[in-house]
């Protein structure tokens, strides 16, 4: 039996990734929320000090950079107003770095982010964030058919442990996994954050 092999590659795309110049940086829901609390991720902190990494170096070369944020309901999950739904510290926005708020989880979904991108002149995107199987699969998902060609930084990713359907659950990094290797198959380059430059 030979090797699976993903449709981009049985097409022959071109899976290196973009360098980052060429490329926009969408760092999705990088949220307080995510630290503590009923959504609080496994992976989330290890996953924060590459995004990180990854930030600084986009900022090093003068990439295009879009910070989006999940906006929950005051009070609630994700609450904008408070240090719930805050940008985590280390990757706090600066000044001349757009922020996006949205409120469903494909990040284009009710935000001028497609717009904004588009003004870069990029047809690259490179997506860190949360949750990988949530906001960061379905802006990728969506991301192709808005023509956009799509790198993810794995290792700058995280989830949480789900419930199987049976009484049971699947952990994050199965989760993540699993979710990663969708994306591959069609909607993605799946690469590690070292190989971004």
């Amino acid at each position: 039996m030979t090797a699976p092999k993903t449709l981009l590659e049985l097409s022959g795309a071109d899976l290196n990734p973009p360098k980052l110049t060429e490329a926009c940086l969408v760092l999705i829901d990088i949220q307080n929320e995510y630290l503590a609390g009923p959504l609080a991720l496994p992976d989330a902190e290890p996953a924060i000090a590459v995004a990180a990494r990854l930030l600084a170096r986009a900022r090093r070369c003068g990439a295009a950079i879009f910070h989006i944020a999940h906006k929950g309901r005051a009070g609630g999950l994700f609450d904008r107003e408070a240090e719930r739904g805050a940008i985590v510290a280390s990757l706090m926005p600066l000044a001349n770095e757009l922020v996006i708020e949205k409120a469903l989880p494909n990040s284009f979904a009710g935000t001028d982010l497609q717009t904004r991108i588009a003004a870069t002149g990029h047809t690259n995107i490179v997506l860190a964030g949360f949750m990988t199987h949530m906001c960061v699969s379905s802006t990728a998902r969506a991301a192709l058919d808005l023509g956009l060609r799509t790198t993810i930084a794995a290792d700058a990713c995280a989830t949480r442990d789900l419930p199987d359907g049976h009484g049971g659950a699947l952990s994050a990094r199965t989760i993540h996994e699993v979710a990663l290797a969708e994306l591959s198959d069609r909607f993605a380059i799946i690469a590690q954050c070292d190989a971004l430059t």
